[in-house]
C-alpha cells in the first residue's frame, strides 16, 4: 500500500474544530476528524508503522499534542509486551451465552488468539433483558480493556455504533452494511442458505418448502433467509414456501414446525435456520407420526454438534465459529499494534455437510 500522503488539520481553512463537552476526554476520533484520516490511520501514524507517509504522522503528532490526546494505557501495555485484557461483548444474558453452542465455539477462537499474548480475557454480558446497554457501558467505562470484540448485536443496536466510533478498538462479528468503516468478521450467510437450498431442490426435487427463521432484526437471520429465497429463486423449478420465525432455540423450532405442519400441509422439506430448531422441528415431525426425510425433509445451519447427534444425521451449513473468533482476535490484534488490519471485513468460507436427513445423495 503507498504510504499515506500528508493531511492538512481540519482547522486550516475550515473554521475550529467542534467544541467537546467539557471535560470529555480526547479520543482517537477527535484525533482523526482534526487531521481528516481515519481512525486506523491515526492509530498506526502514532505507533510509527512505515505503512503511513512521515508527513501524516507528522500531522497526526502535532494534532494530537494540541488537543491533549493520551492514549490508551491498556494499549500502550500490549504494544510494549505487557499483559493486559481485551473483552468480547455479547448484549444478551450470560444464561442465552454460555447456553448455546456458537459462542462457545467463538471464545475458544478468540481465548486461542489471547493466551498465546499472554492477555486475559473478559466476556461482558447483561443482567437480564431489559438491561439492553450494560454489556457496552461495562467495557466502555471500566477501560479495563484494551480493546473489543462485539457478536450477536442487532441490526438496530445503536451501541455497536457506538462502540465502533469509541477511540476503543473494536472488531465487529457478523456482517454490518450500515457501518462500512468498522473492522469485522463473518460468513457469507447468503451464499451458505443459497447453496443449501438448492441442494434440497435441484438434487431432491423438493419444491415445496418452508424455513425457520431466527429473529430478524438481526442481520444473520436476514441473510439466511435472503439466500433461502434466492435459492429457490434460482434454482429453474417453479416452488412454493413459507415463513415461521423461531429465536434459535430448540423450543421455537417445534412451535414453528408446528404453525408450518399446520398451515402448509403438503410441506415436503423445511430449511431452518440452525441446527438446534432444524432438531425441534425434528421432535414435531416425528410426534406427528410423519417420517424424516421421507414424508419431510430436513436441514439445518451452524453444524455444531446436534446436527451429528441425531437419527437420521442432519444436513447442514458448516459454520467455522472457532476459526471465526481466531480471526476477529486477530484483527483486534492487529489494531492494537497500530496496524490496519487486510481485509477490513474478513469472510470465512462455509460448506455443505450432507447428512441423511434431507434423503438419499451421492456418496
Amino acid at each position: 500500500m503507498v504510504p499515506l500522503a500528508a493531511a492538512p488539520s481540519r482547522r486550516s481553512g475550515a473554521g475550529p474544530a467542534a467544541p467537546r463537552a467539557p471535560g470529555r476526554a480526547v479520543t482517537l476520533r477527535d484525533v482523526a476528524a482534526e487531521v481528516g484520516i481515519s481512525q486506523s490511520a491515526v492509530s498506526m501514524a502514532l505507533a510509527d508503522h512505515p505503512r503511513i507517509g512521515q508527513p501524516t504522522k507528522d500531522a497526526v503528532r502535532a494534532a494530537a499534542a494540541r488537543l491533549g490526546y493520551v492514549p490508551n494505557s491498556a494499549g500502550r501495555a500490549l504494544r510494549a509486551g505487557r499483559s493486559s485484557s481485551i473483552a468480547v461483548v455479547v448484549p444478551n444474558t450470560g444464561q442465552h451465552v454460555f447456553g448455546h453452542l456458537y459462542f462457545m465455539h467463538l471464545l475458544v477462537g478468540v481465548t486461542a488468539e489471547a493466551n498465546a499474548r499472554d492477555v486475559a480475557l473478559m466476556v461482558s454480558t447483561n443482567p437480564d433483558e431489559s438491561h439492553g446497554v450494560a454489556a457496552y457501558e461495562r467495557v466502555l467505562r471500566s477501560r479495563a480493556a484494551s480493546g473489543a470484540i462485539v457478536a450477536s448485536a442487532s441490526i438496530n443496536d445503536p451501541n455497536v455504533k457506538r462502540m465502533a466510533e469509541a477511540a476503543l478498538p473494536v472488531v465487529l462479528i457478523g456482517r454490518f452494511p450500515h457501518l462500512p468503516q468498522a473492522v469485522s468478521v463473518g460468513v457469507d450467510d447468503v451464499a451458505g442458505a443459497e447453496q443449501i437450498t438448492r441442494h434440497l431442490v435441484e438434487e431432491h426435487g423438493l419444491t415445496r418448502i418452508a424455513h425457520i427463521s431466527g429473529p430478524l432484526d438481526h442481520q444473520q437471520p436476514v441473510d439466511r433467509y435472503e439466500g433461502f429465497r434466492a435459492g429457490l429463486a434460482r434454482s429453474g423449478r417453479a416452488c412454493t414456501h413459507s415463513l415461521a420465525i423461531g429465536d434459535f432455540s430448540e423450543e421455537s423450532g417445534r412451535a414453528a414446525a408446528r404453525q408450518i405442519l399446520d398451515s402448509m400441509t403438503d410441506v415436503q422439506a423445511i430449511f431452518a435456520a440452525n441446527d438446534e430448531m432444524a432438531y425441534g422441528a425434528l421432535l414435531e415431525i416425528r410426534a406427528r407420526g410423519l417420517r424424516v426425510p421421507e414424508d419431510v425433509a430436513l436441514a439445518g445451519y451452524d453444524d455444531f454438534g446436534v446436527s451429528r447427534l441425531t437419527t437420521p444425521g442432519l444436513t447442514t451449513v458448516h459454520v467455522p465459529a472457532e476459526d471465526m473468533g481466531r480471526l476477529a482476535a486477530a484483527q483486534l490484534f492487529r489494531l492494537l499494534d497500530g496496524t490496519a488490519p487486510e481485509p477490513a471485513q474478513s469472510v470465512v468460507p462455509t460448506r455443505l455437510v450432507l447428512r441423511e436427513s434431507c434423503g438419499p445423495h451421492a456418496g
